[in-house]
Order: structure tokens, then C-alpha cells, then sequence
């Protein structure tokens, strides 16, 4: 099972695409022109668990019926997968995929903007669609990612995108999904931050005063200021930060908040109920020390990778690839990213970050659910996992 696992490549959307074989520039997929009928194959449908010898259909680009048999037509092309595992394209929960193509070289850095309060910015407008990673994590599965900037303390707005397509615009799924704030550290240095430069402005001077939190809480009073003024005043001078502050105020689009230590959630949590915002947590090293308080407040946690070192100096040396099952113990709903060292180009190990879990304790099924369904959920859906 571990095995099969692995071999997350056999993807449904994947499928559609084999007949390209070049190492990179692919050219985007072509319109389905005809009925596609994949037989006698293993399908994971994550929603409705495991289904063997079963047949599927595809019409148009989507799925047109799963049935244990399905005749077949003379205009259909038909496929034996003789017991081969055929599985969902796979969602990478945060990356910035299409925003660096070299950590090392500064020329081809673009995720993080001068300053540290950016809400204004947008991924999805920086994205390039040129980019040789995104074939690469292609290849491996990976079909999707929410892509974010990183700078900064509040760092801009993340998109989901399809990595098949021509331009930015056609591989937009959904802009401006969340707003990235990469959470003041308090104390000691426990977890690292994201990305090249990810954290360096938000971790200079660090204390344990609340004045970290100022520029939060100030930005948050402007919005509301600002929302009040336009009703009073229609013409009210547009500002591009409090315009892209406002579905945050309001509840409709979530912030991903990037903390890793205890102390890092507790505050991030209490900010988040105190205005009222809708948090996701990113990173999550020490998820497992406040699982009650991330229960209660019913957040959903993205893993940032598997693969990386214990988050304390008395953790034991696993506890990074046992957090996954810890948490689905606990009932916590989580994803997994493939974030680490690598950046970008490691988005193609995604895969093998929710594989390794597996061999720690958590579930294949739910090891499969979280690089596949869960990040595609609705962040305020009350389900859990």
C-alpha cells in the first residue's frame, strides 16, 4: 500500500496528458476530443473512499460516470488499466510555485515586495506561467497549488492555480483565496520561516512586547475606518491596501497566518477571535502542544512539509513525520504542503511528503485526502476531519 502510495504520478488529469514527453516548456494540454473509458482500474475517489475493477468515463475534460462496468463505444478510446491505481490530481496547499524559479539567484525572486504591510499585492498577477518547475511538479501529480507571496508581515493575497495553461489568466482557479501574514516570533527561535527572505523583515528585533503586533491591529482599525467613510462618502479616495483588507475584515476570505512555535498560535488564535477573522494556520511545528485550542476554535492547519527538523530542542528526532497522525488523532483538520528547503522546484515532492507520513502513524487514506481534497475545501466549512 505504502508502495502504491508513492506512485501518486498515475493521476487522473495526468492521463490526459502522456502523450507529452518533453522535460519542460510543455505545451498545455488540448481539449478532450473524444469519450475516454479507463477500465478494470483502481480508483480513488477520496470522497467516496477505494473502488476496485471499477470503470471511468471522461467526457469534455470532466468525469461523466463511475460504474463497475461500462460499455463500451465505438467512439470512445478505451484504456486497460488492468488494475492500475488511478488517483486525483493533487493540491499543494501553499507554495510559491511560478514566484521563484532560483532561491540563489535574486533576479528570479519575486514573492516578496519592499515593506511589511503589502495586503495589495496578488500572486496570481505575478505568476509566471513560463516557469520550468511548473512541468516538473506536473509530472509527479501535482496539478494544483495555492500559490503566496512571502514578504514582509502581511505579505498579499494567494491564489489557487492549475499548472496547465498559457498565460496567468488561464491558470487561475480562484484569486486573492487567502492573505498571507507571516506571524511575529516571540522568544526563541523555534521553527523557521518560508521561503527566501520569507520571515527576515517580520523576525528583525525580536521581543516579547506586544508592540509586534501593532501594525495589525492598526491596519485592521484603518479598514473598518475606512469601510465607514466610503458609506458616508462615496467619494472617498481609493486605497489599494484597505481595499484589499476589507473581505478580511469582513469574514469573507480567510487570513493563512505562518506561525510554528506555541507561543506564535496562542497570540495568532486570540488575534484572529478578538477582530473576528477567519484563520488558517500555516507551518503548525508545535499544532500538537495546542490541539485543544485549535479544536475549539475549529482552524484547519497546513503542515509546511514533512521533511523537516524537530521544531525543539527535547522533541524526539520523528516528531515532524508523526505530526500529521497526531493530529488526525486529535481531529484537527489538516493538509500537507511540500514547502521546505528546495522552494519551488520541491513542489514535485509533495507526494512523497504526505507518503512519509504514512510511515509514521497516519492513515494512506487520509495521507491521500490531505494533498487532494482537504486543501480544496471551503476553510469556514464546520466539518472535521
Amino acid at each position: 500500500m505504502y508502495q502504491s502510495f508513492v506512485s501518486l504520478y498515475s493521476s487522473l488529469l495526468v492521463l490526459a496528458l502522456t502523450h507529452l514527453t518533453l522535460g519542460s516548456d510543455q505545451i498545455p494540454g488540448a481539449p478532450q476530443t473524444k469519450p475516454i473509458l479507463i477500465q478494470n482500474a483502481v480508483l480513488h475517489t477520496v470522497s467516496n473512499g477505494t473502488l476496485i475493477n471499477h470503470c471511468i468515463l471522461l467526457k469534455e475534460g470532466k468525469i461523466a460516470q463511475i460504474e463497475p462496468v461500462i460499455a463500451a463505444q465505438e467512439s470512445y478510446e478505451v484504456i486497460d488499466a488492468q488494475g492500475k491505481h488511478v488517483y486525483p490530481g493533487l493540491f499543494d496547499s501553499l507554495s510559491y510555485l511560478g514566484l521563484v524559479e532560483v532561491d540563489s539567484i535574486n533576479a528570479s525572486i519575486d514573492n516578496a515586495e519592499v515593506g511589511s504591510l503589502n495586503p495589495n499585492v496578488r500572486a496570481a498577477t505575478a505568476f509566471n506561467p513560463d516557469s520550468e518547475a511548473i512541468p516538473v511538479a506536473r509530472a509527479n501529480g501535482v496539478l494544483f497549488s495555492l500559490v503566496s507571496p512571502t514578504g514582509g508581515l502581511v505579505s498579499g493575497r494567494a491564489a489557487v492555480m492549475q499548472l496547465d495553461g498559457w498565460t496567468w489568466e488561464d491558470m487561475t482557479v480562484r484569486a486573492d483565496t487567502s492573505m498571507t501574514i507571516q506571524w511575529p516570533r516571540f522568544g526563541g527561535a523555534q521553527g523557521r520561516g518560508r521561503g527566501p527572505r520569507g520571515q527576515r523583515d517580520a523576525e528583525s528585533g525580536e521581543s516579547e512586547s506586544s508592540d509586534r503586533l501593532s501594525p495589525l491591529h492598526e491596519i485592521i482599525r484603518e479598514t473598518r475606518a475606512y469601510m465607514k467613510a466610503k458609506v458616508s462618502d462615496p467619494k472617498t479616495s481609493i486605497d489599494m491596501r484597505l481595499e484589499a483588507m476589507i473581505p478580511i475584515v469582513e469574514g469573507k476570505t480567510p487570513v493563512m497566518i505562518v506561525a510554528n512555535s506555541l507561543k506564535q498560535i496562542q497570540t495568532a488564535v486570540a488575534f484572529c477571535q478578538l477582530h473576528g477573522l477567519k484563520m488558517i494556520l500555516y507551518g503548525g511545528a508545535d499544532a500538537a502542544h495546542c490541539s485543544q485550542l485549535l479544536k475549539e476554535a475549529n482552524i484547519p492547519v497546513v503542515l509546511s512539509a514533512v521533511y523537516r527538523l524537530p521544531s525543539r530542542r527535547d522533541a524526539a528526532y520523528d516528531s515532524m513525520y508523526a505530526l500529521p497522525a497526531k493530529l488526525q488523532t486529535e481531529g484537527i483538520r489538516f493538509s500537507i504542503a511540500s514547502e521546505g528547503r528546495f522552494g519551488a522546484s520541491g513542489v514535485r515532492n509533495l507526494p512523497y511528503n504526505a507518503a512519509a507520513a504514512c510511515g509514521f502513524g497516519l492513515d494512506p487514506e487520509v495521507a491521500l485526502r490531505s494533498i487532494t481534497l482537504s486543501p480544496a475545501e471551503n476553510p469556514r466549512n464546520s466539518h472535521r476531519r
